[in-house]
């Protein structure tokens, strides 16, 4: 295989519904679409036509309307289906095939495993939904969940918006603060949590922090017996009860769906909050329920009976998109604690077990694997397996190669980048065109997705913004508590005027692929060039002895230096030699500009609850500043070793 071959090129694009899909759109619109790119350009083009195709093609429950698109010119002002009407949960439980069949299917490390059917799912929505009723919650309430990623979180989710309340998660490894910045801004009616977890195969008590949130929040709380205490746990609660209580009153009946505005509230999801209180994002179910069909059923090829699987936690926008593949009558594998416990192959072993189609995770668990010198491809029997997702991070060109070599070779590899903003991807794979190293293959269909100079110009071949310049049916239908939408403004629109500016610095390639060279506000800028984080990454983390890697760009003689921190894998220091190694590895895979002023060895690398690392709070931290809230941190301690480092003052 050399460079200028692609790693992987579907074997018939003809025979996917991507391509169906696109058939179909000549077939009712006369226009004659031939390949992805002619398909995409139709979409963003034609938008009214495109998001009305993707509710017929993929069956949605409810009424259109009569208008499709309105103010379409004005991408802040523009409404999709003003007038349609739909139920989420109606078209997620709609996917079902047969009763019988698995639903969901779980496992919680070693310690908790079993499995749902659809029949078992719709009971116990039947149930949830009529006890949230009698609770009180109403169309609007929002129910918040601090829960792993297990079948009764999907359920109680499904019955939320079965009634059109407003759901809210995250996931129990928040500390108290971090869990409180979030809900406590929104007032839910409900606190739904569990009594403990496994991580790591150590169970983690949550007594106190559930009664810690329990009293800021003031709300009823419901526990879910996931560890064996929660009857204890509600003992020490003013107003609490087991899960299995709260349900125990009601048999299971046909479940009821309020057919509720296109534009009805489904989900509020949280920013990361490392730069102040979590920005509280609400989004529209039919919004929502578009984009993940268009991306499940068109994107991803995913079909009915397949077994789909997201290495995530309810804290991560993954969680929301992962639950959708019910729509397409998935079965969703679920999974809650520690990717490598009890052992690095955990992951692999439920995929061939349960035959995986689709294997999502993070580029870093990608990287953690390669470099446990790990190679599941001798180990494992994956032939079910026909996609591997990535995001969370820019997968490196290392990262596609391994997944080649060493996890199957006859697999799609989408590297997809989006985020909690959109609950979904700007861009994403596709089932039509070749997947090359390092590249995601395209943007997404009905998304007007372009790279912008300094000056507002598209480019291509050149780094810069990530825009989207069309209006898209998952835009955020507010932040809570902005009444005149003025933070929202704030976060998308002022960079460019009246064009969503989403924070990533791009590049498109000749492939029509595009490369995410990282987070706009993290890039560095030495003597005037911006230089994307992602792109020294890829270089230093191939190196065998540095486990992970952290740049930030620091203000230094009227200028800006690159300092490079570096975990290193156990028995390795720092060396000159190996400080040599490094810089000379950055400056042939990328260039002299992107060599570090200095490189540093630190003992842990500051991350998010999802696992993303964290260049504003170490830059902060390195200039003084203060972190504005460390318990959006899953190791907030590893901040304090970057504060006064010697090596940083000369």
């Amino acid at each position: 295989m050399t460079a200028i071959d692609p790693l992987w090129v579907p074997a018939d694009p003809t025979a996917t519904a991507m391509h169906a899909f696109m058939e179909r759109c000549n077939d009712k619109f006369g226009v004659a679409l031939e390949s992805y790119a002619d398909l995409h350009a139709w979409s963003v083009a034609e938008r009214a036509s495109f998001w009305s195709m993707v509710w017929d093609f993929c069956g949605v429950r409810g009424e259109k309307g009569a208008e499709v698109l309105v103010d379409e010119g004005d991408m802040f002002e523009a409404r999709f289906f003003p007038d349609g009407v739909l139920n989420f949960a109606e078209n997620l439980l709609a996917g079902e095939r047969y009763p019988a069949d698995d639903a969901l299917v779980f496992r919680g490390e070693d310690k908790v495993s079993y499995r749902w059917t659809w029949a078992e799912l719709r009971d116990w929505v039947s149930r949830l939904q009529q006890a949230f009723r009698a609770h009180g919650i109403r169309e609007g309430d929002r129910i918040a969940a601090m829960l792993p990623n297990m079948p009764e979180t999907v359920a109680c989710m499904l019955a939320a918006a079965s009634i059109g309340a407003v759901w809210a998660s995250c996931s129990p490894d928040f500390g108290d603060k971090g869990v409180l910045d979030r809900f406590g801004q929104i007032e839910p009616k409900l606190f739904i949590t569990c009594d403990g977890y496994w991580y790591n195969g150590k169970h983690q008590d949550l007594a106190a922090k559930i009664r810690s949130v329990a009293s800021g929040l003031r709300a009823p709380v419901v526990v879910v017996d996931y560890t064996g205490k929660a009857s204890e746990i509600v003992g020490s609660l003013n107003d609490g009860r087991t899960l299995l209580d709260m349900v125990a009153p009601f048999e299971s009946t046909d479940v009821m769906f309020e057919r509720l505005p296109f534009s009805h509230p489904l989900y509020i999801l949280f920013s990361s909050g490392t730069t102040g209180v979590p920005k509280c994002i609400v989004h529209s179910a039919g919004g929502t329920l578009l984009q993940h069909l268009k991306e499940h059923r068109l994107h991803c090829d995913i079909q009915a009976g397949e077994r789909i699987f997201y290495f995530t936690t309810c804290g991560w926008m993954m969680w929301n998109w992962l639950a959708s593949g019910l729509a397409v009558g998935a079965t969703l594998c679920l999974y809650d604690g520690s990717p490598f416990a009890p052992a690095g192959t955990v992951l692999f072993d439920y995929a061939q077990e349960e035959r995986f189609a689709v294997f999502g995770t993070s580029a870093k668990y990608i990287d953690a694997v390669r470099k446990g010198c790990a190679a599941p491809r001798t180990t494992h029997e994956l032939p079910y397996l026909r996609l591997i997702a990535s995001t969370g991070s820019p997968l490196s060109s290392e990262g596609f190669k391994f997944v080649y070599e060493d996890i199957k070779r006859d697999v799609q590899l989408a590297s997809i980048s989006g985020g909690t903003d959109i609950v979904s991807c700007f861009v994403l794979g596709n089932p039509m065109t070749p997947v090359w190293e390092g590249e995601i293959q395209g943007p997404g269909l009905g998304l007007a997705v372009e790279v912008w100079d300094e000056e507002a110009r598209p480019v291509t071949g050149a780094k810069g913004e990530l825009v989207c310049t069309k209006a898209f049916p998952s835009m955020p239908l507010a932040f809570w508590n902005d009444p005149e939408d003025r933070k929202y403004r704030s976060a998308y629109f002022e960079r460019f005027d009246g064009v969503w500016c989403h924070g990533d610095f791009a590049e498109w390639t000749q492939h029509g692929g595009i490369v995410i060279h990282g987070r706009s506000d993290a890039t560095l800028n030495p003597g005037g060039v911006r230089i994307g984080t992602a792109e020294i990454y890829s270089q230093v983390e191939q190196l065998h002895e540095v486990a992970e890697s952290l740049c930030i760009g620091q203000h230094w003689d009227n200028d800006i230096r690159v300092i490079l921190f570096v975990l290193l894998r156990d028995g390795v220091d720092l060396t000159e030699e190996l400080q040599a190694k490094i810089k000379a590895k950055i400056r042939m895979g990328a260039s002299p500009r992107h060599v570090p002023t200095k490189i540093v060895q630190v003992s842990d690398i500051p991350r998010t609850k999802s696992g993303k690392i964290v260049e504003l709070a170490v830059r902060d931290v390195v200039h003084g500043r203060p972190v504005a809230n460390k318990e959006a941190l899953a190791n907030p301690e590893a901040l304090d070793q970057f504060s006064a480092m010697v090596e940083l003052s000369v």
